[in-house]
């Protein structure tokens, strides 16, 4: 652990203390969307957002490299395409009143197919493990810039809108009695999920996205009893898993997103067969 402090602060290593601050700035959101993600049960959303991700990047890449187009960033692509599978999933299910599974399976298959016929088609040779399993350490100044504007904007919108979301939330009937608009708040909790999935794709990839969204604050859901507690202990423990996570991947040359999950799963199946003993000596 050591080693891996002196190294954050040595200046002539930026990518460790890029992607440490990287992660730090992400937990904000982790912690925020994740509580509302969890409470309102829609975390295999996530999974389908994810996937369609990759198509995104695919096609930018794709129109970048053959037509030349330089704007057309990967993390544009992300982006887009992450705010267009929100904004699918909300219109099918809001409107053609389909169920969420059957949407979030169709999603989840063409935006990974849609993705990789890009990715093969493109000239040049691109490895997505990258994009599907993420790499924190090639996290630039660019990517913490937007990562803290989005971060920024999440946090603003997640606690200004606070008392709306927690009754939507919970409670969508009692939500529409009080005269709160729950499609807005539907396809808003969708696009801030999408957002906050673009900021873990760098981090963990686009495979492990669900695990970093909910863990967290399913350990954070043992100990709190209110919403925003939950909030405040899922930022507290996300920051944990990415800078541990960083540490031991650091000092044992590890991969930093595969053993940040491991750590969280790790520690939330720690936290499960604690609360279960506990439970059982209270019986006795």
């Amino acid at each position: 652990m050591t080693n891996f402090i002196h190294s954050v602060f040595n200046p002539d290593i930026p990518f460790l203390r890029y992607a440490l601050i990287a992660g730090i700035l992400s937990s904000i959101s982790f912690g925020i969307v994740g509580t509302y993600v969890v409470a309102r049960r829609i975390t295999y959303i996530a999974g389908a957002i994810s996937h369609c991700v990759l198509g995104g990047i695919g096609a930018a890449l794709y129109f970048q490299t053959v037509y030349g187009l330089k704007w057309c960033h990967p993390l544009l692509g992300a982006f887009v395409s992450s705010i267009l599978a929100a904004v699918v999933i909300g219109l099918v299910n809001t409107h053609a009143k389909e169920r969420e599974d059957t949407i979030i399976s169709a999603l989840w298959a063409v935006g990974m197919a849609t993705g990789l016929i890009f990715i093969s088609k493109t000239p040049a040779y691109i490895d997505p493990m990258n994009y599907l399993f993420g790499n924190i350490l090639l996290i630039s100044k660019t990517d913490i810039i937007i990562v803290a504007v989005l971060d920024l904007i999440i946090l603003v919108t997640g606690v200004l809108l606070y008392n709306k979301f927690l009754a939507f939330c919970f409670d969508e009937e009692f939500a529409k009695t009080r005269n709160i608009n729950t499609k807005l708040y539907y396809f808003l909790l969708l696009c801030m999920t999408s957002a906050t999935i673009f900021l873990l794709m760098k981090i963990v990839g686009l495979i492990m996205v669900i695990a970093l969204l909910s863990l967290p604050v399913a350990i954070a859901n043992q100990f709190s009893k209110k919403l925003w507690h939950m909030m405040i202990l899922s930022i507290i423990i996300s920051i944990f898993f990415i800078t541990s996570g960083l540490a031991v991947s650091y000092n044992y040359n590890l991969p930093a997103g595969s053993t940040i999950i491991i750590i969280a799963g790790i520690i939330y199946m720690l936290v499960i067969v604690v609360k279960i003993i506990i439970g059982k000596l209270h019986r006795k």
